[in-house]
């Protein structure tokens, strides 16, 4: 795979977005020790995620095919820039959940944009770039959740570090708009005037001839498999055995989605609770261990992506859920922070496969039609978010989080059946 500005540009994304999860979700239940709201009720930050994240599964498509996939990112990015500057001035909740929604908005379209682009930009290498990309992100932000421990041990709060974000997302906007139109970073719809003039594109990545700087330069979009298409269509023909399973693999690697991301979001909101009751540990040890997961988390990726290249995908996502619980259970028994933070860098092994590969196969079902993939999966990862986090919070407020905590195996056993069906589906289907 070979890496070029606009591959690094669209990383860019990853890092700042990276950041802000890693830093804020761990602070989660510090915040609601400084607001004075229920477990539950800082759950809601989850659901206010969610909120923003299926907003932005209607905004990203629409926006890209009409403004250019290099006007999304940085628009995008802005809403990030400005989510955090209110979330971090927050003092009250009806303040720090409009603030949320309002970046996860933007953070999704950023997201979701550079995602599509990677898978487009760089082919058959799509798993290699978008789990690397990933790997960038979520080693960037293994730092905030260091910076968020530190910020509290030293009586500064976690604020500051949730606010290095804004430098972040200012820097890639800055880079993304010096960006030439054309290629993966598709152009306006509807140029108008001189703005929209599309100036030399950067070629796909190991393509023979440049690509032309218009529309009808692209390669021709492919439609959905049926199930998946944009609202209801015209009247089909019987769908083949092979349109069947093509869709089927398409819905099992959704669902695959939806099982890392809930997995993901529930230990980094709640494991820092989970720490505290089982350790005893003072609050900024606690937020800091969370560290030990996002490290498994992004030493994997960088293993993962050119594994994927040779090894099949699906079969090494089955794998990452079975990781997963193998975390699960050194974590769910530690009595000591040392142990946790073992048990955390085992799950993060697993969770650090799961969401990359599972949108790498999901984006290989629609060849042509990534963008309208990629926006199924925010809407179904929106969901994940909103519900997850929020679930397991309300549950910690019923019969305490180790308790809760057993919410985790049960997804990633979901999540590996998935992954398998899919695995075997996308074998006896041919796929462009």
């Amino acid at each position: 795979m070979r890496r070029d500005r606009l591959t690094w540009t669209f990383y860019g994304c990853f890092v700042a977005w990276g950041w802000f999860l890693y830093s804020f979700n761990p602070s989660v239940p510090l915040l609601a020790d400084e607001l004075g709201i229920s477990d539950a009720q800082a759950g809601l930050h989850g659901t206010a995620m969610a909120v923003g994240a299926i907003a932005a599964s209607w905004v990203t498509p629409r926006l890209v095919a009409r403004e250019g996939r290099r006007s999304a990112v940085v628009v995008g990015l802005g809403l990030v820039a400005a989510g955090v500057l209110a979330l971090v001035l927050a003092r009250s909740l009806a303040v720090s959940l409009p603030a949320v929604a309002l970046l996860a908005l933007g953070g999704n379209v950023a997201i979701a944009s550079s995602q599509a682009g990677l898978a487009q930009h760089h082919g058959p290498a799509a798993s290699a770039a978008v789990t690397e990309a990933n790997g960038v992100g979520s080693s960037v932000g293994l730092v905030g959740p260091l910076a968020a421990g530190a910020c509290v041990a030293i009586g500064w709060g976690w604020r500051p570090a949730v606010a290095v974000t804004i430098a972040l997302t200012v820097l890639t906007a800055w880079g993304a708009s010096r960006l030439p139109v054309g290629g993966a970073m598709t152009p306006p719809a509807t140029p108008r005037g001189r703005a929209a003039r599309v100036r030399r594109p950067l070629a796909p990545v190991g393509a023979d001839v440049p690509v032309r700087g218009s529309v009808e330069a692209l390669a021709p979009v492919e439609p959905l498999p049926d199930e998946l298409a944009d609202g209801p269509g015209s009247a089909h023909a019987p769908a083949s055995p092979t349109t069947r399973r093509s869709a089927g693999a398409a819905w099992c690697f959704l669902a695959a989605v939806v099982a890392a991301i809930a997995l993901e979001n529930i230990t980094t909101y709640w494991s820092t609770d989970l720490v505290r009751e089982q350790t005893a540990a003072g609050a900024g040890i606690a937020t800091a261990t969370t560290a030990g997961f996002v490290a498994g988390l992004s030493g994997v990726r960088f293993l993962v992506g050119p594994l994927s290249l040779r090894v099949r995908p699906a079969m090494l996502l089955a794998a990452s859920f079975v990781v997963t619980v193998l975390g699960w259970a050194v974590l769910w028994t530690a009595s000591s922070s040392t142990v946790a933070v073992v048990g955390l860098v085992v799950a993060g092994f697993g969770c650090g496969v799961q969401y990359p590969l599972s949108i790498a196969l999901l984006l290989s079902t629609a060849p042509g039609a990534q963008d309208a993939a990629q926006a199924r999966a925010t809407l179904a990862g929106g969901l994940a978010i909103g519900l997850a986090p929020f679930l397991l919070g309300a549950l910690a407020d019923a019969v305490g989080v180790h308790t809760a905590f057993l919410v985790l195996p049960a997804v990633a056993v979901v999540g590996g059946a998935v992954a398998l069906v899919g695995g075997r589906l996308v074998a006896r289907t041919p796929l462009p």
